[in-house]
């Protein structure tokens, strides 16, 4: 990843950016969307997300990569100094439940794609 200071994205990219990931993951969590109460900058954006297991976090993405900040929406209560590459890499460390969602989709996926041929 790159330097935290660097600045790779104006505030309105980070909402695009934000959204893709939100739509990539989406079908694996209870809830994920853009914080409205923490301002997105031209280095960073806020997501609150709520796993299937009902555990809130806000979540710091950055050209850095995903750092939990919050055991709440909103917040920046979390001390932990883990950063993740990916929303995925995220997710499966503290949800078991998106491992199990994602695991079953992609068994999903492979069974119609076997059944087409």
């Amino acid at each position: 990843m790159w330097h935290n200071e660097e600045r790779v994205l104006d505030a309105d990219q980070w909402r695009i950016e934000a959204q893709a990931i939100i739509d990539d993951v989406k079908a694996h969590v209870k809830d994920i969307r853009i914080s409205e109460e923490l301002q997105s900058t031209n280095s960073s954006i806020h997501l609150n997300l709520t796993t299937l297991e009902n555990l809130k976090f806000c979540v710091h993405v950055s050209s850095e990569g995903f750092k939990i900040t919050g055991n709440q929406h909103d917040t920046f209560t979390n001390t932990e100094n883990e950063i993740y590459e990916t929303p995925y890499g995220l997710l499966n460390s503290i949800s078991p439940m998106y491992r199990e969602s994602f695991g079953n989709s992609l068994m999903s996926k492979l069974n119609k794609l076997s059944q087409s041929q």
